[in-house]
Order: structure tokens, then C-alpha cells, then sequence
């Protein structure tokens, strides 16, 4: 068993599914099939087992994720730290993206960067704040944007957005043209939430809960977009952030000032305390610090 069977079955096992391990990886889904076989010959186990159209681990696949994330992170850390000492000004970044946080802010600042520095590869993933944090913490990810406060004891980080959120009703709704609205005026209000994997998920039922009411829920999406189509359809209300906020139809949607509490939405890169940074890594945080800035 070697170091690159190890990234193959790791990778098959955070997707479910061999052919998106094989287009994460750049290579081809026989090649990732192969390797997990000859793992599982010297093993004498399966690792995986199929459920509809993804694959899900074994009891001995649980086990050697258990063991093969720790290997795979400390052998990237040695190939981190050995390119830093040759001061080569390549390499490869893992950066996490909640979906909302990618298009507004980083097609820019990833294209600037890509232009000063056009042989370091940056690879994207989009998740809900929650688990691109999550992956940061288990190595899986060199750098993540998550929705603050973390734990910064874990965590180096830096603020890029300071904002609130705001009260998306549609244009008929007996809330809008409204200046602003209190949160527990909103407690006979069908909510449409990000998914329990985003942060302001769990956020918006928190202060909902503490203005004395439970949210009625009827919808739940990754997409903010969908989010805002729902809302002018008239299938509920939202809490999106400002800077969303600001690409809004407003012929179909009236966007309104909550208040009582106002809820703030802020945003931060975090990258581990404790692990080794590539050079490739160090130089897109100092980048994208100063180009955040300017924001």
C-alpha cells in the first residue's frame, strides 16, 4: 500500500463516488477503481459498498479513513515544507467556498493571483461554511471562508466583511415597503433557510428562538439564488446578507431592515495554528488580505 492508494481511497471516500474522486484528481475512474482493489486485496476487505448511485464505507473503510487522513495530511505537510525550503513558487492550494461567499467575492482576487503566480493551482471547494470549517480542522483543507466567530485557538483569522442581514419578503407581502421590522414580528412567517450544513442556518433559528418564537420552515436550499426565486414566488420569507441583498429584483422582491435584533454576518479566512503552510498557501492569504482590504 502506498502514499498515492492512500489520496485515491481518501478521496473516493469524502465524495461517495469513484468517477467525482477521479475528476477531482485529474485522473481516470479505472485508475481510482484499480487502486482501491489492490488496497482491498492486501487488506482482504472491501472498503466500500454501493447505495444507489454513490458508495459508502465499510466498517474497514471507516477504519483505514480513520488512519489514511492522518497519513495523506502529514505526507502533503512534508511536500509542503520540503517546495517552501526550495522557495519554488508553485504549488497547489485546497481553498473552501461557501457558495454564496465564491461569486461575490474571489473570481477576482483568484484571477489577479493566478496572473502573478500562473504556476500555482488553486482547487475549489464549495460547501456551507460549516463543513469547509470542519475540513480545515481535519486537514482536508489548506484554507477556508466560513461565516465567524470560530475558534481562534484552532484558528489563525482575518475579518473581510462586516455586515447584517437582511429581511427578503415579496413585493406583495404585507410587510413590504416597510423601513424596518423586528425579528418576532416575523413569528407567523413561513422561512425559507439555507441548509443545515450552512451556518446561518443554525444562526437564524438561534436568534428566532431568542425573540420567543420557532421558525416555521418550509423550504431549504444551498443556493441563495433559489432562495430569492422562492421568496418573489411567494413560497416564504428569507434572511439573506446585504451583499446578496444588493442584486436583488426588486420588482419582485421588497427588502426590508431587520431589526430587534439585528443579526450580523461576517466573514473570515481561517487557516490551521498548528499546521505547516505551503509557500503557495502563505502567499494567497498575504494576496488576498490586501486585496480584501480594499473591500
Amino acid at each position: 500500500m502506498d502514499i498515492r492508494q492512500l489520496q485515491y481511497f481518501v478521496e473516493a471516500a469524502r465524495l461517495n463516488s469513484f468517477s467525482k474522486a477521479a475528476k477531482s484528481l485529474y485522473i481516470t475512474q479505472p485508475t481510482v477503481s484499480k487502486m482501491i482493489r489492490q488496497i482491498e486485496e492486501e487488506l482482504g476487505a472491501d472498503l466500500f459498498y454501493r447505495e444507489g448511485k454513490s458508495i459508502k464505507l465499510t466498517d474497514a473503510g471507516e477504519i483505514l479513513l480513520a488512519k489514511a487522513q492522518n497519513i495523506v495530511v502529514s505526507f502533503q505537510s512534508l511536500s509542503s515544507e520540503l517546495d517552501s525550503l526550495r522557495k519554488l513558487k508553485q504549488g497547489h492550494i485546497r481553498i473552501g467556498l461557501p457558495p454564496m461567499v465564491g461569486s461575490n467575492f474571489f473570481p477576482s482576487v483568484i484571477g489577479r493571483f493566478h496572473r502573478k503566480y500562473p504556476d500555482v493551482t488553486i482547487r475549489l471547494y464549495e460547501d456551507g461554511a460549516k463543513k469547509v470549517e470542519n475540513d480545515v480542522d481535519n486537514g482536508l483543507l489548506d484554507i477556508g471562508v466560513v461565516v465567524l466567530p470560530v475558534d481562534e485557538a484552532r484558528f489563525h483569522v482575518f475579518s473581510f466583511v462586516r455586515e447584517r442581514l437582511e429581511l427578503l419578503v415579496p413585493a406583495a407581502h404585507r410587510l413590504a415597503g416597510r423601513s424596518s421590522v423586528p425579528l418576532a414580528e416575523l413569528k407567523d412567517e413561513e422561512f425559507v433557510l439555507f441548509r443545515e450544513d450552512f451556518t446561518l442556518h443554525d444562526r437564524v433559528i438561534t436568534e428566532c428562538v431568542k425573540s420567543g418564537f420557532q421558525p416555521m420552515v418550509v423550504y431549504e436550499s444551498s443556493q441563495w439564488d433559489l432562495i430569492a426565486r422562492m421568496v418573489a414566488a411567494g413560497l416564504g420569507i428569507a434572511l439573506l446578507p446585504q451583499t446578496i441583498c444588493r442584486d436583488m429584483d426588486r420588482s419582485r422582491i421588497s427588502i426590508v431592515t431587520l431589526t430587534e435584533p439585528e443579526i450580523p454576518w461576517q466573514l473570515g479566512m481561517i487557516w490551521r495554528r498548528d499546521r505547516y503552510l505551503s509557500f503557495a498557501a502563505r502567499e494567497w492569504i498575504s494576496f488576498a488580505r490586501d486585496l480584501l482590504k480594499e473591500r
